[in-house]
């Protein structure tokens, strides 16, 4: 079947046409040789696939039909920006590109070079014109998880209107009430672009769609605890990746059908890698579309990842907003304790992470530990310490990377790697 010649889209868009092209051409090769290479994967993953193969078109395609409709699409880049609210006034949440070496040249003329890649990535992204879903955003949403980031949305609200919630550096009574505040603003903010109202009916079933995606990742987060593994970390990784863009029915739907062909595996006996492989937890930074280096270095190396403590992973999933809410009051006020909840290294003190971390590496049954840290992100750098005395006080082996996204240092993280597997396999 002849693929779909998406161009006309793209251009109406005001994409950089040649330079999108090579983009997908790179990742269309990178795919393939890291997805595609990959022996015994579970069949429902061609679904994953599919989506991978149509993120800049078919995706691209319904969220411009969403528009034509008269919905909203709301671009994000955090897992704090409250996903219920947008789907409440019938509007669609996305997540932006931000997980490559893209448009560095570009987006080094507004920023330092020593910048961390998430920054650089998705300033890149849109000066270098090549993302279409910042392009089909109505508004883009951006958080002070940073210092960077904050200020770096000054620079991308001269290009595209940036809307910036305040996220609370402690978790008090007074933080608490802080982001309230910024959650009833995001609303009004919510309803003034859509043009409707959020109402006690459509916010439940807005929490009910985002809890419900929650849990078939959820779901998927218990099966790969199994010994054997019935995936790979690389192909779990893409599934929660994935769930930050596509449709949130079909993508739960999807999901739970791989889940079924997972515990049929397990019941089976049947893993991606044998017993005694050493299974890994990675966690720290988050790993945004397509960042896939650190799992793929750790699988290529003789080990498998079981679990991400990440933004991309249980730190996203792990709470659900409590749906017995009777009123819009008591419903917001759920959705604000569920977002407090989340571990980001922006708070201090941050000990609930640091326990997190230690469940998750118990539960999973991980033999190791590697703290990743995109290069220059201060926060997970830092915490990475307090993370490292932990894990070596409760004898679980520990490895700090920092990297970025560029693969130039592949076989130094390999040779790094697969030496803390030996210490590892003791």
């Amino acid at each position: 079947m002849e693929k779909k010649d998406y161009r006309p889209m793209w251009k109406d868009l005001g994409l950089n046409l040649e330079g999108h092209d090579q983009l997908l051409a790179v990742l269309g090769n990178a795919y393939k040789d890291i997805y595609m290479s990959q022996e015994n994967r579970p069949k429902a993953m061609q679904y994953l696939d599919f989506v991978i193969s149509e993120a800049h078109g078919l995706r691209i395609e319904e969220l411009m039909e969403e528009k034509r409709k008269g919905n909203k699409v709301i671009g994000t880049f955090c897992v704090y920006v409250p996903e219920e609210l947008i789907s409440a006034v019938g509007g669609t949440c996305v997540g932006l590109c931000a997980g490559a070496e893209i448009g560095i040249d570009e987006a080094e003329k507004v920023l330092p070079r020593n910048t961390c890649a998430l920054i650089k990535s998705f300033m890149g992204f849109k000066l270098a014109g090549l993302c279409p879903y910042i392009q089909a955003s109505d508004l883009v949403v951006g958080e002070t998880t940073c210092d960077g980031k904050k200020k770096a949305y000054e620079i991308l609200n001269d290009y595209k209107e940036t809307y910036v919630m305040e996220i609370p550096q402690m978790k008090t009574e007074r933080d608490r009430a802080l982001w309230k505040g910024e959650v009833l603003q995001f609303k009004e903010r919510v309803e003034e672009i859509a043009g409707r109202k959020v109402t006690p009916e459509n916010l439940r079933q807005g929490i009910k769609i985002v809890n419900e995606k929650r849990r078939a990742l959820q779901r998927l987060s218990q099966i790969r605890r199994a010994a054997p593994p019935p995936i790979s970390g690389l192909d779990a990784l893409l599934v929660n990746q994935i769930s930050f863009y596509d449709n949130p029915l079909r993508f739960t739907r999807n999901i739970h059908t791989l889940c079924d062909e997972l515990e049929e595996r397990v019941r089976n006996g049947m893993g991606v890698a044998k017993n005694g492989t050493p299974r890994i937890l990675v966690s720290g930074s988050p790993m945004a579309l397509p960042n896939w280096k650190i799992p793929y270095v750790v699988e290529t190396s003789g080990a498998i990842v079981v679990a991400e403590e990440s933004c991309v992973g249980e730190r996203s999933t792990r709470d659900l907003v409590q749906e017995d809410g009777k009123s819009l009051d008591k419903m917001i006020d759920a959705i604000v304790d569920r977002y407090m909840k989340i571990d980001c290294a922006c708070f201090t003190p941050n000990e609930e992470r640091i326990e997190h971390i230690l469940d998750l590496a118990r539960d999973s049954k991980a033999d190791g530990v590697i703290h990743y840290s995109i290069q220059f992100c201060t926060p997970y750098s830092v915490e990475s310490y307090k993370v490292e005395k932990t894990l070596q006080q409760k004898n679980i082996p520990v490895l700090k990377i920092e990297s970025d996204y560029g693969m130039e240092d592949v076989g130094q993280l390999k040779t790094r790697v697969e030496a803390f597997l030996e210490m590892v396999k003791g």
